[in-house]
């Protein structure tokens, strides 16, 4: 096929949500939009699913594969799609009809490996995924500094801005996957360590302003799984400093704060880990104790691993607990 844009949905047991984003890539005002749907392995219907939709449309492509993660689904995706640009989409979520003429539009004429990259909004819904909440996320244009440094920041909820790459909302030139593809040991994160090493090898960001994803947030998905996600982090910030350590400093801000929560979940494994990459000095409890060298960081987890958590941490006080405490507190 003969296509100038190729769209990735990949999918892992999200069948009931396929035909909304597959929908909105047939939809595009751009034509001869290429969509493949990858899937990871799914054991709902996701198969029928999808096999209906290509009999409907042609221009469908349907690949099934064993369950690898996302980075595998995508990496696998973009070696079948046969167009210059690529769009990466979850199988949950969806893009605004114009998405990819806009981007396209915004582009320089310079000839140099460019990503386009746009607003998005999130949209919380419920577990009978009724629309509970919409919230736009505006990025604006970043200069590579900016974007760099906004990567190095995660959980989001500790930067005062967006995440501003979100891989939905972007649209890169397929040349680009020669150069890097998404690392198939990285759980979660791999979007941003994706896109942070793009930017390191001097490819140009495009900003494309407008709303072009809709990402759909799962209410039962709010904690996510916190220890695997710190542990993604944790690894994400490991490869920085083995290939950028440079940027380390960049990360702290994200270490000391994880860090904290191995100390809160007594996770020694991780704070092991964490460790390593941390600069100090350190502050724990709230800022109520500041650890200023690994020896002592490491003679505070050793008391703390000894510590009640109902002592330090207010998350872990019942009724009771707090009663007595007030009690102790007052003699």
């Amino acid at each position: 096929m003969n296509t100038s844009v190729s769209v990735v949905i990949t999918t892992f047991n999200k069948a009931r949500y396929l035909e909304q984003s597959v929908n909105s890539v047939l939809g595009q005002s751009l034509p001869n939009v290429e969509c493949l749907i990858v899937d990871d392995g799914s054991t709902d219907n996701t198969k029928e699913v999808a096999e209906d939709l290509v009999s409907l449309h042609p221009q469908l492509r349907y690949f099934y594969k064993e369950n690898g993660g996302v980075s595998d689904a995508r990496n696998f995706g973009a070696q079948k799609a046969t167009g210059e640009w690529l769009q990466f989409l979850d199988a949950d979520d969806w893009i605004h009809e114009d998405k990819l003429r806009f981007q396209l539009s915004c582009r320089s004429d310079s000839g140099e490996n460019v990503v386009l990259y746009s607003d998005y909004e999130r949209v919380l819904v419920d577990r009978e995924d009724k629309v509970v909440k919409t919230v736009p996320y505006i990025v604006g244009e970043l200069t590579k500094e900016q974007l760099i440094e906004r990567l190095l920041i995660c959980p989001d909820f500790l930067a005062d801005s967006p995440f501003p790459l979100l891989q939905q909302s972007m649209l890169f030139q397929k040349s680009l996957l020669n150069q890097k593809s998404f690392d198939t040991n990285l759980q979660a994160c791999e979007d941003r360590e994706f896109v942070l090493e793009l930017l390191l090898k001097g490819v140009k960001f495009v900003y494309a302003p407008m709303i072009a994803a809709y990402y759909r947030k799962h209410r039962s998905n709010l904690t996510d799984n916190e220890r695997l996600m710190r542990e993604s982090y944790i690894g994400y910030f490991e490869l920085v400093q083995q290939h950028h350590p440079q940027l380390l400093s960049l990360c702290q801000k994200s270490v000391h704060y994880l860090i904290e929560q191995t100390f809160a979940e007594k996770d020694q494994g991780n704070f092991q880990r964490l460790a390593k990459l941390v600069e100090f000095p350190v502050n724990l409890w709230q800022g109520r104790i500041k650890a200023y060298n690994l020896v002592l960081l490491h003679i505070l987890y050793r008391l703390r691993s000894v510590i009640p958590n109902l002592l330090l941490y207010e998350k872990y006080r019942g009724p009771r607990s707090r009663r007595l405490l007030s009690l102790v507190l007052r003699n």
